[in-house]
């Protein structure tokens, strides 16, 4: 993974922001020869926020509650007619990037990936990704792009194109915040199955705990289900 050097950026800080150290982020951009001395505009390689190949078609890892998510998609899943947006459904288009890594995603040069932060960790992803999603969709503009929970859910709040509304009246592609743990977790409503909400989303499903889009079942506290009204 790599990141553009803003101004006012530090090595030291950059490497506490990152889970890294100072020699490690040396090591791992050998073009820096003084570790007081790095410029706005230069691009950095983080070592240790790498994410892995995308899995085979058909491939699915564990998801968030211990269970396995399904091949292809959500199977036999009730969801009903999700809510469009200009230029589509944002479920449909999460649906498209099903089973890839968020940091592979994000190398694509169109579409989600493009919309997407390259510089965010490949392990907190899911309000980059729900946000590209949304912004694909023509929900939101690109300056309404958030790539933290809180971030996302405040500016849904203040968009009166959305509303909260509860899970029970959700609709494929609804915006769903989550509390998980002393964090939280944004994904999307991808319908009911087998009595179940089921989600879709970046998730940390992978071994080095990267993320990886998959739909899955979570059985976190809910914070805001926001539903796009156009």
């Amino acid at each position: 993974m790599s990141y553009r050097i803003q101004s006012g950026d530090t090595l030291s800080a950059l490497a506490k922001r990152y889970g890294t150290s100072v020699d490690a982020l040396q090591k791992a951009n050998p073009q820096i020869k003084n570790v007081d001395l790095i410029y706005a505009g230069d691009t950095l390689k983080l070592p240790g926020a790498t994410d892995g190949f995308d899995a085979p078609s058909g491939r699915t890892g564990p998801n968030l509650t211990g269970g396995v998510t399904g091949p292809s998609g959500p199977s036999g899943t009730n969801s009903g007619e999700g809510v469009k947006g200009p230029n589509g459904s944002p479920f449909d288009i999460a649906r498209s990037h099903l089973n890839k890594n968020a940091g592979s995603l994000k190398l694509e040069g169109s579409g989600v990936g493009a919309d997407m932060e390259d510089w965010v960790p490949n392990n907190v992803n899911c309000a980059n990704f729900v946000s590209a999603c949304l912004e694909q969709a023509g929900q939101i503009t690109n300056g309404q792009h958030d790539n933290s929970v809180m971030g996302l859910q405040s500016k849904l709040d203040a968009d009166p194109d959305f509303k909260r509304v509860s899970l029970q009246d959700a609709k494929p592609g609804d915006v769903v915040s989550m509390k998980v743990g002393s964090g939280q977790h944004v994904v999307m409503f991808a319908g009911w199955q087998d009595g179940k909400p089921q989600f879709i989303g970046s998730n940390n499903v992978n071994s080095d705990g990267s993320q990886r889009i998959t739909i899955s079942s979570m059985n976190y506290p809910i914070m805001s289900v926001h539903q796009y009204q156009g």
